[in-house]
């Protein structure tokens, strides 16, 4: 259930009425002998004085009346998910109008609010409604958003139900431009949407936000650093080391243990690891890190590398197992790792006990790997160039005077195998 914009309440009767309305409500859940009391309360507020002015024409009354209603909404108990949804509607279109969105007293209505809505015994779905309803009725550039938005996550994440949200990295994006808050909630933000995603256990996508609240850190943190390279060598199925070396906070943790490590996961391999395992004893226990885990990374990464340095090419066994430091007879059980983990795409012959790379990720794409493209896109437009003219000959010949019986047709053209990179 994605959050949209705009929603309209509509009302009958005037003020004094619709707030009769809502303490009518909550006036259900108190004990039948503090009912009279609690009516009465209210009656002071919204009756209008002998001489004095109606509460229609009296904003500071209309205030003080929601406010006495927000602070007795903890006593919500009793209703239907419809008229508790209607009453939630109701409140939040008075609050919205008597205050401005980004006042101080909005806020602390709408914070005293949240929790009442999301502790109801009300259903999960109820809940994203009220919520929902509460958030599309705020401005879009309104910092009361941001709470709303909050409290709605951490709902979802209660209930392993964050794809009823619908949240997307662009929207998130959308909003952080958008919403008048300081940076510092909008990293706080980023990491309340990685931490919901890791608790649900989707760990690479709270991995994807984690990079963002780290790039968002003014000044950059070490810590938020540290924590993002330790995350990235723990998920087993992230491979992509380079856009942790285009963040700030990392580069600038470059004297740290950990960053040596993670330079041999961007570029280096298995030798270069094993030597770090050696000097670096106490740091997998230090971080909790998968000795088992982070040499199979390294081999998928250094079979990676392999693959794309030899696009198009047969590949021997032996030269795998060479890399990989691993007998040739479990080669294919690696190349298959590798293929499931979508670092290469190719083919195995067993019988010539070969490996054809068809396509291969890089680890990095600096000016190396761009010539390298840059030679593979030259050998296809070559071999592109071989098959017009090819084609082109036969045509022509084709095209000729006709000679011999009609049985006698031209022989097929072969035209010559092309790889392309």
């Amino acid at each position: 259930m994605a959050v949209s914009d705009s929603v309209s309440v509509f009302a009958e009767g005037t003020f004094s009425e619709q707030i009769r309305e809502l303490v009518d409500y909550l006036v259900r859940s108190v004990p039948e002998e503090e009912r009279s009391d609690f009516v009465q309360q209210f009656d002071a507020v919204i009756s209008t004085p002998e001489g004095g002015k109606p509460i229609e024409e009296d904003e500071e009354r209309r205030r003080a009346a929601l406010t006495k209603v927000v602070l007795e909404t903890k006593r919500l108990r009793d209703g239907s998910e419809k008229e508790t949804e209607g009453f939630f509607n109701l409140l939040f279109a008075h609050l919205l109008t008597q205050f401005s969105p980004d006042s101080h007293e909005i806020k602390e209505h709408v914070a005293a609010l949240l929790p009442v809505i999301t502790s109801s015994p009300e259903a999960p779905p109820s809940k994203y409604r009220i919520l929902s309803n509460l958030f599309n009725a705020i401005p879009r550039h309104s910092s009361l958003r941001l709470p709303v938005y909050k409290a709605l996550l951490e709902l979802a994440a209660a209930n392993d139900d964050l794809d009823r949200l619908g949240l997307s990295r662009a929207e998130v994006e959308k909003w952080l431009q958008e919403w008048d808050v300081s940076p510092e909630e909008k990293s706080e933000l980023l990491k309340a949407i990685a931490d919901a995603y890791a608790k649900c256990g989707e760990s690479t996508t709270s991995f994807k936000y984690t990079l963002a609240y780290v790039r968002s850190l003014q000044p950059p943190s070490q810590d938020a650093a540290v924590d993002a390279i330790v995350t990235a060598l723990r998920l087993p199925t992230f491979f992509d080391f380079d856009p942790l070396f285009r963040i700030d906070a990392v580069v600038a943790a470059k004297d740290h243990e950990l960053f040596s490590l993670l330079q041999i996961f961007l570029n280096e391999g298995l030798p270069q690891y094993k030597v770090w395992e050696e000097s670096h004893a106490d740091t997998f226990a230090k971080y909790s890190l998968d000795k088992a885990q982070l040499e199979r990374k390294i081999r998928l990464l250094s079979l990676a590398t392999l693959g794309f340095q030899n696009i198009g090419r047969d590949m021997p066994y032996s030269v795998v197992a060479e890399t990989l430091q691993v007998d040739v007879a479990d080669v294919e059980r690696w190349v298959i790792d590798v293929i499931r983990a979508g670092l290469i795409s190719g083919r195995l012959s067993q019988i010539a006990q070969t490996l054809h790379v068809t396509r291969a990720t890089p680890r990095f794409f600096e000016r190396e790997q761009w010539e390298l493209l840059q030679k593979r896109l030259q050998a296809w437009k070559t071999g592109l160039a071989d098959v017009l003219e090819v084609v082109a000959a036969a045509r022509k010949k084709n095209e000729g005077p006709q000679t011999g019986s009609s049985s006698g047709l031209a022989a097929p053209v072969a035209a010559p195998q092309v790889t392309a990179a």
